[in-house]
């Protein structure tokens, strides 16, 4: 019986659309955290940081940071937006931080459907 041995080529191409889909998956659940109260972004910035290293030194360490990036720089901005709810100015400044979160995962998720990095 002959063994077959997979190609190191075919390996490294599972091994990216593994992480390929790991991205998406972080892309979706920080969409989900406007309906589930954030508690989904939790769950993707849990994953960003236990598969920061597979994927480092690839095209889609880019997409991790970015992802990364948009969670606690959405954090920080709705704390802010929440301070402003004492001047009566927090409708504005919550929604000008939900139009940027919203931006940020949509270009993330079309730059990773494009298979490009995202360059900052």
């Amino acid at each position: 019986m002959s063994e077959h041995v997979a190609e190191p080529q075919a390996e490294v191409k599972s091994d990216e659309l593994q992480h390929r889909n790991l991205a998406l998956l972080v892309y979706v659940l920080q969409g989900l955290g406007f309906f589930a109260g954030g508690i989904t972004c939790v769950a993707a910035l849990i994953v960003n940081y236990l598969k920061m290293n597979e994927v480092r030194d690839t095209w889609l360490e880019s997409h991790f940071r970015w992802q990364l990036n948009t969670f606690w720089y959405g954090l920080l901005w709705t704390f802010v937006a929440a301070m402003f709810w004492i001047v009566l100015l927090g409708w504005l400044a919550g929604g000008v931080v939900t139009l940027w979160l919203i931006y940020r995962i949509v270009k993330g998720a079309l730059y990773l459907n494009d298979n490009k990095p995202i360059i900052f």
